[in-house]
């Protein structure tokens, strides 16, 4: 990890619309209060906290999908890619693998088609899947099958930057501890950095270089893993480290 930025988000407050409102006056639901922290080159960012509590509103102002109220949010690199919980509702269900991954390429139109074909199969060995899944479908894929393509997808643009959204909390232990393998090892070949959403403190602390605890859409508490985990400062990331053991 370097001391060079990747993103920075300096006192951003964010939220949405809806129309729940009396006599269905839309009505302004702020999410994020105050939220400032960095994201360095090379690091994985751990991101916790109980659900509800703003992680996915933050990762769609991060994207762009939703515009901060106040604040900033700057982008030391082009914009991040996404790895979502569900690789199923991630990816086309009506079109092969091969398809999915090549449909980021023929989006961004730099690419001819010997050439795509090409990164097409680069990075499906990158994610330790072999050519034969090229013609399956998703539904034809194992969860963790599908996460691997999921982040190929996401990364074949080769983005410096991911975002994690719970993309292990749905596979058992074992394909857990390989898929994490795998985006370590995606982080070193491909000079990767991470933000990494998670509910699981055990996957955050096997994975994470510093952590962010978030409650009620502000950030109460972040540092290096070992701070986090070992040294807590606020109550509330005592009691989610309490609710982990």
């Amino acid at each position: 990890m370097s001391g060079e930025l990747v993103l920075s988000l300096k006192h951003v407050f964010s939220g949405y619309t809806d129309g729940g409102g009396l006599l269905g006056k839309k009505e302004r639901q702020e999410v994020l209060q105050d939220v400032t922290f960095d994201v360095f080159h090379g690091e994985i960012l751990g991101l916790v906290g109980e659900s509800g509590t703003g992680k996915s509103t933050l990762a769609r102002t991060i994207l762009g999908m939703v515009r901060p109220e106040r604040g900033e949010v700057v982008h030391y690199t082009k914009r991040p890619q996404m790895v979502f919980q569900d690789p199923y509702s991630a990816l086309n269900p009506f079109y092969s693998v091969e398809w999915n991954l090549e449909e980021p390429l023929r989006a961004c139109g730099k690419y001819d088609r010997a050439e795509r074909k090409r990164l097409v199969r680069e990075m499906l060995a990158r994610v330790e899947l072999t050519e034969d899944y090229l013609a399956a479908k998703p539904a034809e894929l194992s969860g963790g099958q599908c996460q691997r393509v999921s982040i190929g997808a996401a990364l074949i643009q080769q983005p410096k930057f991911l975002i994690a959204d719970e993309p292990v909390s749905a596979l058992d232990v074992t394909i857990q501890a390989q898929l994490l393998d795998m985006l370590r090892t995606l982080r070193r070949e491909l000079d990767l950095s991470y933000l990494f959403i998670s509910h699981d403190l055990n996957v955050v602390y096997q994975l994470c270089d510093r952590v962010l605890v978030m409650k009620r859409g502000r950030i109460i508490e972040q540092g290096t893993v070992d701070e986090i985990f070992h040294c807590p400062k606020e109550e509330y990331t005592k009691q989610l480290l309490a609710a982990a053991e």
